[in-house]
């Protein structure tokens, strides 16, 4: 029983490893932020499809009834790309970080209006810690500029569409695997990406090497070991405890920006840290005392 609760939470912190240098590939990237999110698409839908060449015989098939949740998380995956790494070329860092990582809110709005899950008020004493010190991390920009531009904008579309994947991948999870899920969200994401690039006219070649690296970097580190592990972790807590943890991504953001960027943090961020951290415990623990409430549930 421990095993099985301690493998979602490794699986989670490793996807916020993971995701955690999603933003700093968009910004090493000389490529439209909508390019950056098809390739990093692209390439880790190919790679996954080459490991499931050797493994399809040693599989179920899935019930075509279960396909449209992965689809359907994979077109909210790309109106997210799309919307937050455009978000950075018309907003600070700070402001798209701060705006794209509100999904936690969105998650347990829905999660409590239409998905009807019983949310303890030690929950929701969580969710305002984990956000307050979200905004102590990055917001210090959004204060000095509290104006909502285009940017600000696309950042808080962003996170609802990023909440909408996590409400949807929590049911599909239930019915798929997660590398067949990853993989099948990677299809859908990639071709609605496509398109959207296509629409928006950006050039889908004529980048230097360096850029191709970081394609190939932020596909496999970002997507296919980011994006499996938090699949893997939806499929064994529910998105309401998953989407608040993940505001440990911009503190482990802040963090990696010291050696990469040179980006030292304030103390105003570094007690946003303690803060936040502070606010996903509680959310957790919240999380286990309902479990032990209703252990049938």
């Amino acid at each position: 029983m421990t095993q099985n609760k301690f493998l979602p939470y490794l699986a989670l912190a490793m996807g916020i490893i993971a995701l955690s240098l999603s933003a700093m590939f968009v910004r090493w990237s000389d490529a439209p932020g909508p390019i950056t999110g098809f390739y990093r698409l692209l390439i880790s839908t190919i790679l996954f499809f080459l490991f499931f060449l050797q493994r399809q015989q040693k599989l179920e098939p899935i019930e075509i009834r279960w396909i449209w949740f992965p689809l359907c998380a994979g077109l909210f995956t790309a109106f997210d790309f799309a919307f937050w790494n455009t978000s950075v070329k018309y907003t600070s860092a700070a402001n798209a970080t701060l705006l794209g990582n509100t999904s936690p809110l969105w998650v347990a709005l829905a999660a409590l209006f239409f998905l009807k899950e019983k949310l303890r008020g030690t929950f929701w004493l969580g969710l305002a810690f984990a956000l307050a010190g979200a905004v102590l991390i990055v917001g210090t920009d959004f204060f000095k500029h509290p104006t909502l531009g285009l940017g600000d904008l696309m950042a808080s579309t962003a996170a609802i569409f990023y909440a909408s994947y996590q409400l949807i991948t929590q049911r599909g999870r239930v019915h798929i695997d997660p590398f067949r899920y990853t993989w099948l969200v990677g299809v859908s994401a990639t071709i609605a990406m496509f398109i959207m690039n296509l629409v928006l006219g950006n050039s889908f070649t004529g980048y230097n090497s360096q850029t191709w690296i970081i394609f190939f970097a932020t596909a496999i580190i970002s997507q296919m070991i980011g994006y499996l592990s938090i699949t893997y972790a939806l499929g064994h807590l529910p998105a309401s405890v998953v989407s608040p943890t993940l505001i440990g991504q911009p503190i482990l953001t802040t963090l990696l920006a010291i050696p990469l960027l040179g980006e030292f943090p304030s103390r105003i961020q570094w007690l946003g840290s303690a803060i936040a951290l502070s606010g996903i415990y509680i959310v957790n623990q919240s999380h286990i005392q309902s479990q032990q409430e209703t252990p049938n549930a």
